[in-house]
Parts: structure tokens; sequence; C-alpha cells
């Protein structure tokens, strides 16, 4: 008897030939299954509630900040009932960073950890090979560099959104903690003129931006040479995915520290829906395995979520070292909320620091827009 699952990813090479070739070699493995993979675009990756996704499809690639949706409402399977305490907890010994715990909620597992991302900074090798353009060591370097044109990061909603989070996570501790107030104000107003005056050093074009387009940028384009954050894309650094190779590094210093940034990554779900649960699941085990993700899933494009995936050298080879040197970045990267009612929040709070960043105003007005949304979603979750 035949089994067939449907999943969903989103419409990159990083989530797309990843996850349809580990595919292909699981039916082999096992002839009577057959999975069909469809796929969405970055931002529907981002915006599409996954309630309505886990009707339709048997494997889900998800973002972490459902996670606490998840285990309020059990629309995923819970991952710790079903896969075994030895496999889960060499998840967790080997994760990247925080991705493997991102998916957990007071208990919850709702996810594997399938691929890991942060910012990073990016650049143009030929630019700063002879060493005439030194690369930018902190905030104020990366400013100068903006000044001549050369800089270009991504200016959407949500990745605003992303570099204030990361900002504020840089230069404090106190910071989502407070049930009133996302940040103290004057730190926040500091921030978001910080943000505004890079901004206005880059082409307006990024505001239309989402990190792809920024890496694609990079790629083409003989103005661009740096990005100070983006979330990275290894397919940018392997050999024939562009015209030109772009190597990720750390990221910059702000206020006397690297700055950090925030956790990106994919993780696979199995829908509680799924009439072939035992078979989905042996799936996710599969796809989420350290030789599986050092093997098959880097080889075909995709950035895995397993730590040994990450220290290999045939993948550092492949892609100018981007893990190597991109981990230390991934390992300090700052974890979101994933309260019930976070995602309230995260859909709506880019849009006023994005009006900000580029038409002005008052940023101690965008901070109180922000609380207003913070404690609107905090309501949400109860």
């Amino acid at each position: 008897m035949s089994i067939q699952l449907n999943g969903i990813t989103w419409s990159h090479s990083r989530g797309y030939t990843s996850i349809t070739a580990v595919s292909q070699r699981f039916c082999e493995l096992h002839p009577d299954v057959s999975i069909n993979w469809e796929k969405r675009s970055l931002q529907e990756f981002a915006d599409a509630p996954i309630e309505n996704l886990a009707k339709s499809y048997d494997l889900l690639v998800i973002d972490h900040p459902w996670a606490g949706f998840a285990a309020t409402t059990g629309i995923l399977l819970p991952l710790e009932k079903y896969l075994s305490k030895e496999y889960l907890d060499d998840q967790l010994a080997n994760s990247v960073g925080a991705s493997h715990l991102s998916y957990n909620f007071n208990g919850f597992q709702s996810a594997l950890a399938i691929d890991a991302a942060t910012p990073v900074a990016v650049c143009r090798p030929d630019y700063f090979r002879n060493g005439e353009h030194p690369l930018p060591a902190d905030f104020k370097d990366v400013m100068d560099l903006a000044r001549k044109g050369h800089v270009a990061f991504a200016g959407i909603p949500l990745n605003l959104l992303m570099d204030f989070y990361m900002y504020c996570a840089t230069s404090t501790e106190h910071f989502f903690d407070d049930p009133d107030k996302i940040v103290e104000t004057s730190l926040g107003v500091s921030i978001l003129e910080d943000m505004r005056q890079l901004a206005s050093y880059c082409s307006k074009s990024i505001f239309q931006w989402d990190p792809i387009q920024v890496h694609e940028a990079l790629a083409e384009d003989n103005d661009l040479y740096y990005c100070p954050y983006a979330y990275g894309y290894t397919n940018y650094s392997r050999r024939g995915y562009c015209s030109h190779p772009l190597k990720a590094m750390d990221l910059v210093t702000y206020r006397g520290r690297m700055l950090r940034s925030v956790l990106g990554g994919t993780g696979l779900a199995v829908s509680s829906l799924c009439e072939n649960r035992e078979t989905a699941l042996r799936f996710a085990e599969y796809a989420a395995s350290p030789l599986i993700q050092t093997t098959l899933y880097t080889e075909n494009g995709g950035q895995p979520g397993h730590r040994k995936a990450w220290l290999d050298e045939i993948n550092n080879n492949m892609t100018m070292n981007f893990f190597k040197d991109t981990l230390n970045t991934l390992d300090h990267s700052y974890l979101r909320p994933r309260y019930n009612g976070y995602l309230y929040f995260q859909d709506h709070a880019g849009d006023y620091i994005q009006d900000y960043i580029m038409n002005g105003g008052s940023p101690a007005h965008v901070l109180d827009q922000l609380n207003q949304l913070y404690r609107k979603s905090r309501e949400e979750s109860k």
C-alpha cells in the first residue's frame, strides 16, 4: 500500500532543494512512500498561520516563534512523545546556538531544527582583498562605508524589527522582561536614531528588500560590497551559485560589544492531523539526523541545524568557511519571545519602525506604539 505525504516549505534553494533531495533519498529507501513538497515565498513563510497549513500538509517547515501557539493549540505533534530521548538529547547537545530549544515551549517540542540561521555580516571579498579597503570592525566603520554608497541591508518591516531587537539585545539585558514596555525609553530612542542614520546613507531600494534580495544585490551589483547584517545564506558562498560569491563573517561591534543578532532558521514539524504519522515522524527523524544534515541536506543547498554539519571540513571548504566563520554569531544569537500572542506583535511592529526610518518623526512616539502593541499581544496570550 502506497503512502503519500505532503509537505510545505519555502521557495529558496536553501529551503526547497535541500529537503526535496533528502525526500528523494528517503523514498528510494522506502519505495512505498511518496513525499510531495510545495513551496511559498519568504514573506508567506513568515506570515502564513500554521493552523491553516496543518490542515493541508503532513510535514511543515516552520519558524520557531510559532512554538508557543503550537504548544497551546496542539496543532503539531509533540515530538518528545514520539521520538526517543537519546535522539532528542543528541539534537540538543549538537544544537547550533539555541536552534533546538527554540522549538521547545514548556516542554512541547514542536519541530526539529533542520536549518540554523541568524544575521551575519556579508561582503564581496574581491573589494576588500588587497587591503586598500579594510573590513568594518565596528558600527562607526559601517557608517563610514555606507557614506560611500557601498552598504545595503534588508529594510522591509520584519527585518528592521529584527535589527531593532539586535541592537537592544546587544545593549541591555533588560529587553522584553517588563510587562509594560519592551525596552528602556532613552535606549530605544537612541537605537532608533542610529538605525535611521545608517539607512539614510543607503539606497531607498533597501526598504523593498528581504535578506535574499540583499544577497542577490551584493552578488551582482558592482557598487554594493558590504552588508553589516542579513540572515545568512551559505548558497551565495558556493561556487557557481552567483556571479560574485560572497564571504560571510561575524558581526561588528556596537557600543563596545559584538552585535547580538536574532536567531532565525527553520524547523521540521509534523501536523497532528497527519494520517500517516509513523512515516512522517520517521522522515523527520531521518532529515534531522547528523549524517543526513552533514551530507545530503547541506550538499543540496541546505543550511543545517546540526552542529556536526557546521564543523565539517567538506562543508566549510565548499562555502568559503561560512559555517566556521559565523558559528560564534549563531551561538550568541538572541532567542525571540515565543508566547502565544507574540506573533501579533511581530506582524505589526516593524511597520512603525520602517515608517520612522524612512520618513522621520518622533522615535519616542514609535516606542509608545511598540509598547501598546506589546501590551495587546500579552493580552492575546491569556
